[in-house]
C-alpha cells in the first residue's frame, strides 16, 4: 500500500483552511521549548501578506497536505517577479514549510510546488526562504537545536533538511548566526579606534530618529542602493513601497539606541545598521495569546529583555575601509551594555558575504547556528525540466 495515495493537497481558499494553515505549527511544536509561538492574530495577518511584500512581489499559493481529514503538512510556494526581473532569473521559492516526519507528505507538497512553478515557466526552486520583504524563515536550521530562537529567526524540526534532500534538493547556500556577549573584550579596543576614524575621515554616527522615520528610511534606501553588491543573486535594493513596509515593521519594536545611521561631514548617509531587542523573550511567556493575560505579560517582560539581534549593516563602498562599520558596531555594543542587554546575535549572514563575516569575527563573534537553503532544478511530472 502506498501511503502517499492517502495524502491530498488542498490549496488554501476558505477561512477554515487559512486557520488550519496558521494553526498547524502550534501542533507540530506543541512540546518544543525552543520554538517561540507568535501571537496568532498577528501571524494570521503575516501569512495573508499583510506587513510584508508577499502579494506585491508576485503570485503565490498556500497549500495544506491532508490525510484522513487532518493536516499533516503545509507550505507556501511563490514567485518573486521583482527579483527575477532584476537578476534575470526564473526562480520560484518555498516558504513557511512545516511537515510531519513523513517523506510521503513532504514529497506530495514539494511535487505540487514543482508542478505549480513549471506551469508558470520557472526553472529553479529555492527554499526555504523569507517571504518577499522579510528577514525570517530563511533556511533550515541544521545544528544547535537547543539555544533559544531570537526574534524573526528560524526554528524547525531536525528532520526537515532530510525531507528536502531525500526529495532531490541540494545545498544552495548556508547562512549563519553569530553570537557575542557583554563580556566580549575584543570589541573594547574600538573605544579609541572608532572616535579616531570618525575624526580622520569626517563622519559621525547618529541614533535613528523614529519621529522622522520616513526621512531616515530614505537615507537607508540610498545607502542600500550604493552598497548592495550587484552580484548578490538573492537580493535587490528595496523600492519605495518596500522601504515603507520596513519602516512600519521597525517602529513598533525599535530601540533607537540600537539603530544608527552614519553620515559624512556633508550630511550624506554612508552607512547604517538595524538591531532589535529580542522580543521572543516576551512572546515565549505569552504562549501565542494576547488575551486574557498576554498584554500584561508583554508590558511586564518587555523591559527585562536581555538579548538583541543584529540584522544588517551596510556601508557604501568609498567608506568601507574607513572605520564606519567599526564605529557603528562600537556604538551599538556600548548602548546595548548600558541598557542592560547581555547577548548579541548577528544573523543571518550569507556564506558568500565575506566582508561581513570578517568584520563580525574580527569583533569576536562566533558562529553558533547554521541555516541551509536548498535548490532544485524544476521538473514536471513527466520528468522534463523547465528549460526544455
Amino acid at each position: 500500500m502506498n501511503l502517499g495515495e492517502n495524502i491530498e493537497i488542498h490549496p488554501v481558499r476558505t477561512e477554515k483552511e487559512l486557520e488550519q494553515f496558521v494553526s498547524f505549527p502550534y501542533k507540530i511544536y506543541e512540546n518544543d521549548k525552543v520554538w517561540v509561538p507568535p501571537i496568532k492574530s498577528d501571524y494570521r495577518k503575516y501569512v495573508r501578506g499583510e506587513g510584508n511584500y508577499l502579494n506585491q512581489a508576485g503570485p503565490n499559493e498556500k497549500i495544506l497536505a491532508m490525510r484522513g481529514g487532518k493536516v499533516c503538512g503545509r507550505l507556501l510556494v511563490g514567485i518573486n517577479e521583482h527579483l527575477n526581473l532584476h537578476k534575470n532569473l526564473k526562480d520560484g521559492y518555498i516558504s513557511l514549510f512545516e511537515c510531519e516526519d513523513d517523506q510521503a507528505v513532504a514529497d506530495k507538497m514539494l511535487q505540487f510546488s514543482e508542478n505549480w512553478l513549471f506551469e508558470r515557466g520557472m526553472e529553479n526552486l529555492k527554499g526555504p526562504l523569507s517571504l518577499p520583504g522579510g528577514d525570517d524563515n530563511r533556511g533550515f536550521l541544521i545544528d544547535n537545536f537547543t539555544d533559544p530562537t531570537l526574534i524573526m529567526n528560524t526554528y524547525n524540526k531536525p528532520y526537515y533538511p532530510d525531507l528536502f534532500v531525500n526529495y532531490g534538493f541540494q545545498k544552495y547556500c548556508d547562512v549563519y548566526a553569530y553570537k557575542s556577549d557583554s563580556s566580549n573584550k575584543n570589541i573594547e579596543r574600538y573605544e579609541k579606534l572608532a572616535p579616531y576614524a570618525m575624526k580622520k575621515y569626517g563622519f559621525r554616527v547618529d541614533p535613528i530618529d523614529l519621529k522622522n522615520i520616513k526621512r531616515e528610511m530614505q537615507d537607508v534606501k540610498e545607502i542600500i542602493n550604493k552598497a548592495m553588491p550587484p552580484e548578490w543573486e538573492d537580493f535587490t535594493p528595496p523600492n519605495d513601497e518596500e522601504i515603507d513596509l520596513i519602516a512600519k515593521q521597525l517602529v513598533p519594536y525599535a530601540d533607537p539606541d540600537l539603530i544608527y545611521i552614519a553620515r559624512n561631514d556633508k550630511n550624506e548617509p554612508i552607512g547604517f545598521n538595524i538591531a532589535l531587542p529580542d522580543y521572543n523573550e516576551v512572546l515565549a511567556k505569552m504562549k501565542g495569546k494576547l488575551l486574557p493575560f498576554g498584554i500584561i505579560k508583554y508590558l511586564y517582560y518587555k523591559n527585562k529583555i536581555e538579548k538583541i539581534r543584529f540584522f544588517v549593516l551596510f556601508v557604501i563602498p568609498e567608506y568601507q575601509k574607513k572605520g564606519v562599520s567599526s564605529a557603528i558596531y562600537w556604538q551599538t555594543f556600548k548602548a546595548a551594555v548600558e541598557n542592560g542587554y547581555s547577548f548579541v546575535e548577528g544573523s543571518t549572514i550569507w556564506d558568500y558575504n565575506e566582508p561581513m563575516k570578517r568584520d563580525i569575527e574580527k569583533y569576536g563573534g562566533i558562529i553558533y547556528k547554521t541555516y541551509r537553503i536548498y535548490k532544485k532544478k524544476i521538473m514536471d511530472q513527466d520528468g522534463s525540466s523547465g528549460e526544455e
